[in-house]
């Protein structure tokens, strides 16, 4: 299950997974999407060590903003 986390104002959401146990690592799986004309730009980031995948739409440069902004609130708490 995916829980809401933020809405940006270009309307793109990030939503999150709760912790999930992965090759015996505890990860969270965190989901951007971004709608566009005729469907949704997307990207998957896993936590703790930024594992990108399954990118479609964004830019290398989108990517590396979306780390950031993760980062930034992931290393508040």
């Amino acid at each position: 299950m995916l829980y809401p986390f933020m809405t940006l104002e270009d309307e793109t959401e990030i939503v999150h997974s709760e912790p999930l146990t992965v090759d015996g690592k505890e990860k969270v799986k965190v989901v951007i999407e971004q709608p566009v004309t005729g469907g949704f730009h997307s990207a998957v980031c896993w936590l703790p060590d930024y594992t990108w995948e399954k990118i479609e739409g964004f830019s290398k440069e989108e990517i590396n903003q979306y780390q950031e902004l993760i980062e930034n609130v992931y290393f508040r708490k």
